[in-house]
């Protein structure tokens, strides 16, 4: 019975797991996952976007952001910040307004909910009596006007929602004052616009949807003005003295109307059609910027060309003669001007224009010649091309990362040197100790630097591998190059381009040694590339080797993809990683593991299909593995062309079935002759059983079939210098795991520095170990004699690692699927009753955060179900467990990375990377704060009791401070929100899937909708 018993609980260890191990889900890198509001205070100089999914995300300064979340997850249709206010109001697609503050709490500021409001009509009215289309904040700060899909305009009172009905404009009201022959009750259905007078805040101007435009006195309660236009109206602009107004109408023309002392109706001073004199899109939006040379800056949304542009999405910009359309490749969701808010300034004078596209946020500087566009500090679009893999590095060299810097700021010398515009609020989170790298690699055959460091996630250089094969595109090709009298004057912005040349281009593995500066990217057609760090541009030949991983066997025949053809002769590469040797597996199937160890210059690879090792100081092959099976012909179709019919599938579950109701026929008869495998397998689980104690729940593994699809799949890579052939001598070695459980060691003979280039590397096998279970190896790990994971290539030689003890006896870690085991002492099966599976797994260093002396090595697993657990080592005890991603999201779970110092990145959509952290010492969460400025203005303030407001505050955002149960609820709520959608399950797995079909080529088919510190270790 001694097997079965737990054991005891140990007060001193519990309390050392407290100050090691804590779960917070920190901060969200990237853009959000389908925008659909944005809004701006140019007091604050917060900008804030509003989602599908209901989230609200406030950004100011690098390092400045907040994140809230509505209980309802209903879409965001609008953002509207309350003048000289720490405050904003939404408006959500359910008809419902949501009051949010940003409050000081804890040395930190926060955005909390205060209050929410649905506007009800009378009984037996239709919903368009009070859906909600216009909201205006009035400068007082003490009431909102919101106008209606009926015409009417209901006032309601700050910040408690009440609904001020003596003071509510109906259609009524507004055509007493308007003579009869120049409109009727229609004339003032559905308000599209309110906009307040920007000198007198006693007047607001209502715009209505079919072209009446009223100026309204809200003293006396009557239209002092009206105005009628000819076109549907799509929305109204003040010019800064008040002087005159820019209406917008749905045929692609913009009016200018005066306001005079002159109570007749006006006629527009001008009637423009920008890109006439053929039907043209409707002009959602439009500002007039006032500058002091007298030329104003017309900016508006739309106004192209029906019929030859009228998928375009654009924004234009007029000043004098010069005129820009630009055009994003994705739809754009709303854009503000930032310009002189100064109430005593005479003059406008824009500085910015800031877009937000359906995929990524654009800024303009309208200062600089050209009007270049702002590198973004944050609010990157990561999924410019559809992400296919991600790996982290921690602690970067100095060296290295100034190197990498220079490189990416030759690739940005067409952004403007603007500083960010976006600059509200404080960022108080200490500086990052270290420098971490996170590296994304995209379907179209590029790899992205990251800067991981700390809350913003900011590019420092992007990498292809274009130039080294030939494909359809010329790399030369400048997309924004226009004749010269080219109209209209369209340019492309932006980053965002979902579409690949070639799917066999995607990247799928990437390993990059910080030390020696090598970098190795293995792709989606078998191509697998070496490259290093040169800080000048450079014309050179690239070396070529093929691995033909099927050299020893017949009767097979590749149906998949062809390989990437290579361009002859020398290439030119410009400066940072330069490929200086191409491998080529052959059948060229998707790479599924890499290695690298660049202190003896060698890289393995692996396929469905078997594995190899190179020699890139010598540049040859050193030898091939194959490991397929036999009954593996799935292997042989590819990704690209695989198709699995459904009547196959059945056929094999129930073979399945059958099998393992014979096997157990058998194990009951006791009939039988096991190999030599199984007797040594069956051996050494005894010893097991005797030596650990089980726990009840922990269940039998059944042993897989050999003849299940895909066993030969290599599923890791590792090089060790270890104790192979004997316990006496050490020697270099390279282990290998598949899909069907097998573990390939071989030893490596490596010639010293002076006789490298001379004599061949040479490989031997030493091992092929079985394991009983056959469930596919996810990770082998060798410990030293001091029972801690060896150091990285070169880690001992740069004084970043103690040298790894070669005195005792060394020790192989096995993670399968299924269970951990550490050579024949110990093993820890996973408790499996909900078929739970380890999908990633890696070390992880762990310090305390009470004391700088004491920290220990752990292993850090994510499971199918999402569980993340961490394990200890050697003894494989279960330390914790932490629930982190919903099981439901497998391409979530599929892209998860974890760095070396307990932290972790998984995908939340496909443009966003959520950060967590398993470790007490080691956080990066946002820590700011947004002070009030002083208020320029003589308006009267309308004050709400903090208490009050405490009280009624429901469902807090995302804290900028200390991570506490409310802020990590707002988290898990935000992710049900996007994982609850199954459209954003499929669109983040069609980015993971090598030769699918991106994300964004399937979302440009949809129909648009209105609307502490990270460390880290390589993956």
């Amino acid at each position: 019975m001694r097997r079965f018993l737990r054991p005891g609980h140990d007060p001193v260890r519990e309390r050392l797991k407290r100050d090691l191990f804590q779960f917070n889900k920190t901060v969200e890198h990237g853009f959000p996952h389908q925008p659909s509001a944005l809004g701006y205070s140019p007091f604050l100089r917060l900008m804030a976007i509003g989602t599908r999914s209901g989230a609200i995300k406030l950004y100011g300064a690098p390092g400045v952001e907040f994140m809230g979340l509505h209980e309802e997850n209903n879409t965001v249709m609008q953002i509207h910040f309350i003048p000289d206010q720490c405050q904003l109001v939404t408006l959500l697609d359910d008809n419902s307004l949501h009051l949010w503050s940003l409050k000081q709490h804890g040395g930190t500021s926060e955005l909390r909910e205060e209050h929410r409001f649905t506007l009800k009509g009378p009984p037996g009215s239709p919903p368009s009596a009070t859906q909600v289309t216009a909201v205006l904040p009035h400068s007082s700060r003490e009431v909102l006007y919101l106008g209606t899909e009926s015409g009417n305009i209901f006032v309601v009172e700050l910040p408690s929602f009440r609904v001020l009905e003596d003071r509510t404009i109906t259609p009524e009201a507004v055509l007493q004052r308007i003579p009869e022959d120049n409109c009727n009750r229609r004339s003032c259905e559905l308000v599209e616009a309110l906009r307040e007078h920007p000198k007198n805040p006693d007047q607001i101007l209502i715009g209505y949807s079919r072209g009446l435009i009223v100026l309204w006195d809200l003293q006396n309660n009557k239209a002092t003005h009206h105005f009628l236009g000819s076109q549907q109206l799509e929305n109204l602009y003040w010019q800064r003295d008040g002087s005159k107004f820019i209406s917008c109408h749905y045929d692609g023309s913009y009016s200018q109307w005066p306001v005079s002392s002159d109570s007749r109706q006006a006629e527009p001073l001008e009637n423009t059609v920008p890109y006439g004199p053929f039907p043209c899109k409707a002009i959602s939006k439009i500002y007039w910027q006032t500058t002091k040379n007298g030329l104003p800056y017309i900016i508006f949304q739309g106004g192209m060309p029906r019929a030859s542009y009228g998928d375009r999405h654009s924004i234009s910009v007029i000043h004098g003669s010069q005129q820009t359309a630009f055009d994003f490749t994705s739809r754009v969701i709303d854009f503000f001007i930032i310009f002189s808010s100064d109430p005593a300034a005479e003059f406008d004078d824009p500085s910015a224009l800031v877009v937000l596209a359906e995929e990524e946020l654009v800024v303009i500087d309208l200062k600089s010649a050209g009007w270049p566009a702002v590198h973004p500090p944050y609010l990157a679009s990561l999924h410019c091309s559809a992400i296919t893999c991600s790996h982290h590095v921690s602690n970067i060299p100095l060296k290295l990362w100034e190197r990498i810097i220079s490189a990416g700021s030759k690739q940005n010398i067409h952004y403007s040197s603007m500083p960010w515009p976006i600059d509200g609020g404080t960022n108080i989170a200490p500086d990052p100790p270290q420098r971490d790298l996170l590296l994304t690699g995209h379907e179209d055959g590029t790899v992205r630097f990251w800067d991981a460091s700390g809350v913003c996630l900011h590019l420092l250089y992007k990498l292809s591998t274009v130039r080294v094969f030939l494909t359809d595109a010329d790399p030369n090709d400048n997309m924004n190059t226009l004749g010269e009298d080219e109209w209209p004057p369209l340019r492309k912005v932006g980053t965002f381009d979902p579409y690949s040349d070639d799917p066999r281009l995607g990247i799928q593995k990437i390993y990059l040694c910080k030390y020696s500066g090598y970098l190795a990217v293995a792709g989606t057609a078998g191509q697998v590339l070496v490259m290093e760090l040169n800080d000048e541009d450079a014309e050179h030949m690239v070396d070529h080797a093929e691995a033909d991983l099927l050299q020893d066997q017949e009767g097979y025949r590749w149906k998949g993809h062809e390989k990437l053809k290579t361009r002859d002769g020398p290439v030119r590469f410009e400066a940072g990683f330069q490929p200086f040797v191409l491998v080529q597996c052959q059948p060229p199937a998707v790479v599924t593991s890499l290695a690298l160890h660049s202190e003896w210059k060698l890289v393995a690879f692996g396929t469905s299909h078997g594995f190899g090792l190179f020699d890139h100081q010598q540049k040859r092959l050193v030898f091939v593995k194959c490991t397929l099976h036999p009954s593996d012909q799935l292997a042989l179709e590819g990704p690209l062309s695989r198709v699995k019919s459904l009547k196959k599938s059945l056929r094999q579950s129930f073979r399945r079935i059958r099998r393992s109701r014979v096997s157990s026929r058998k194990r009951r008869g006791g009939g039988g002759n096991a190999s030599e495998v199984q007797e040594a397998n069956a051996k050494f689980d005894q010893d097991m059983l005797q030596e650990m104690e089980l726990a009840p729940v922990q269940r039998k593994i059944e042993a897989r079939s050999a003849e299940d699809s895909f066993t030969g799949f290599v599923r890791t890579l590792y090089f060790a210098d270890t104790f192979l052939r004997d316990s006496s001598r050490h020697c270099p070695s390279l282990w290998a795991g598949t899909n069907g459980g097998t573990v390939y060691a071989f030893c490596l003979r490596v010639p010293p520095a002076e006789r490298r280039m001379d004599e061949p590397v040479r490989a031997e096998q030493a091992k092929e170990i079985q394991l009983m279970h056959r469930a596919p190896v996810v990770g082998i790990l060798v410990l030293d004699g001091r029972s801690t994971p060896l150091p990285e290539p070169l880690e001992v030689a740069h004084d970043l690692s103690k040298s790894p003890d070669m005195q005792g006896s060394h020790q192989l870690l096995v993670v399968s699927e299924e269970q951990f085991k550490v050579s024949s002492k110990l093993k820890l099966k996973l408790t499996a009753l909900e078929g739970c599976r380890v999908r990633k797994v890696t070390v992880a260093n762990f310090g305390s955060c009470k004391t700088d002396d004491y920290s220990e090595n752990d292993l850090a697993v994510l499971t199918n179900l999402g569980d993340i657990q961490i394990i200890s080592l050697p003894f494989l005890k279960l330390q914790i467990r932490y629930p982190c991603i919903c099981k439901e999201d497998v391409s979530g779970i599929a892209s998860c990375v974890f760095t070396k110092y307990g932290q972790g990145f998984y995908l939340i959509s496909p443009s966003e990377f959520e950060r967590f952290s398993l470790s007490t010492k080691w956080l990066v969460e946002p820590r700011c704060i947004v002070d009030m400025p002083e208020v320029t203005s003589n308006n009267h303030v309308h004050k709400s009791g903090t208490e009050n407001a405490a009280r009624n505050s429901r469902g807090p955002g995302r804290s900028s401070g200390d991570c506490g149960e409310d802020e990590r609820k707002s988290g898990r709520l935000m992710e049900h929100a996007l994982l609850n959608d199954e459209k954003v399950l499929k669109e983040i797995q069609s980015t993971l899937e090598g030769g699918r079909g991106s994300y964004a080529e399937k979302n440009s088919a949809r129909s648009p909708l209105g609307h502490g510190l990270s460390n880290g270790g390589a993956d």
